[in-house]
């Protein structure tokens, strides 16, 4: 028997399973998904479900439903590289591996600010968006909200809350001179105007020092809040940092051509865990499950796997609400309706497939 273990239902984890059930596999392969969750959830939604302005359902899609696959849902504690097994829950029994994809996503990156992991809300699971959604619900009229960081994640979560709640006064602690940094200045100056005529207050050049129960901390000035939200960038889950595998400075796992692991070339690693010259993104990791779905398939084969191409990305859409937004497409940088819609577009296409 050849045992396949898919640690992670997410964009990577779920592109590589569907992309094996298109095609006949030997009888005497065994797939199992493991995750906290019984269904794959759209992360790329969640500050929607932050804001209130989604339902849950909205969000969450069934797993593919296939003989072929076996579901084991709960928290994993460890994965033990050297006996090829994963760890769960103390109540469940280990699950051994001949073959592992770890797509395990990742985790709020704190940069040692004390008190952050404490007193900040998250957008990085269901269940922290969740939490996230109802503290921002609750809060009475002219409650206060800061976003710490101006990437794609704060900036959509500032204008989806006050999409949501005109009410609420909103601030942005940005650590650069602009927000959105990895674009282009035209997309920059279109969010930050967006921000100035919507009342969102962003504060350029921010250095959180701490965060307590109610507010921040910023280079001696200490705002008062009701919520805090971290935006502040991201690392590899836990799990991942800690197996014995070479990493790069950003702490995700070095792999070959094929998304193996050069130490252990029987674990693949996708999506935000594995070191790439790409940014992280649900489309990054999609296309990388497919690729790795290629290669698995004659792997199980007992044949040679081609070499993937070159991943080309088609571009990064926001959105500023429910009909505003930006983007990168067609190598053009986009504003207004039209990278909304095509944001969208992109959610229906995903629920689809």
């Amino acid at each position: 028997m050849k045992r396949l273990v898919v640690l992670g239902g997410g964009y990577g984890g779920i592109n590589a399973i569907l992309g094996l059930l298109d095609h006949q596999l030997p009888e005497d392969v065994h797939i199992t998904i493991v995750d906290r969750n019984p269904y794959h959830s759209l992360k790329t939604e969640f500050f929607t479900i932050a804001a209130g302005t989604s339902a849950e359902k909205d969000v969450r899609i069934e797993f593919p439903k296939d003989n072929r696959v076996h579901y084991e849902y709960g928290e994993i504690t460890k994965i033990d590289s050297e006996n090829q097994q994963i760890i769960l829950t103390a109540k469940k029994d280990p699950i051994p591996y001949d073959y592992l994809l770890i797509g395990l996503g990742c985790e709020d990156n704190y940069h040692g600010v004390e008190g952050a992991a404490e007193f900040t809300e998250s957008v990085q699971t269901f269940a922290k968006a969740r939490k996230t959604g109802l503290a921002v619900g609750n809060l009475k009229a002219y409650g206060k909200v800061t976003i710490v960081g101006a990437g794609l994640s704060g900036i959509e979560v500032a204008s989806e809350i006050r999409e949501s709640r005109p009410d609420l006064n909103i601030r942005i602690l940005d650590r650069g001179s602009s927000v959105l940094k990895a674009f282009d200045t035209k997309i920059q100056e279109y969010v930050a105007e967006w921000f100035v005529k919507n009342d969102v207050d962003v504060l350029h050049h921010s250095i959180v020092e701490y965060v307590e129960k109610e507010g921040v901390c910023n280079k001696g000035v200490c705002y008062m809040d009701d919520v805090t939200i971290w935006t502040a960038g991201v690392r590899p889950n836990y799990l991942v940092r800690e197996l014995p595998f070479e990493k790069d400075d950003q702490e995700k796992i070095i792999v070959n051509d094929f998304y193996q692991v050069p130490e252990q070339p029987n674990v693949y690693v996708v999506g935000d865990c594995v070191s790439s010259i790409h940014s992280p993104s649900a489309q990054l990791a999609g296309q990388q499950g497919e690729q790795i779905a290629d290669v698995l398939l004659a792997v199980l084969k007992d044949k040679e796997p081609s070499k993937p191409k070159e991943i080309k990305l088609r571009g990064t859409l926001g959105s500023l609400g429910k009909s505003d937004g930006f983007g990168n497409m067609m190598q053009k940088s986009v504003t207004g309706y039209l990278p909304r819609l095509a944001k969208s577009g992109v959610l229906w296409l995903n629920k689809r497939h």
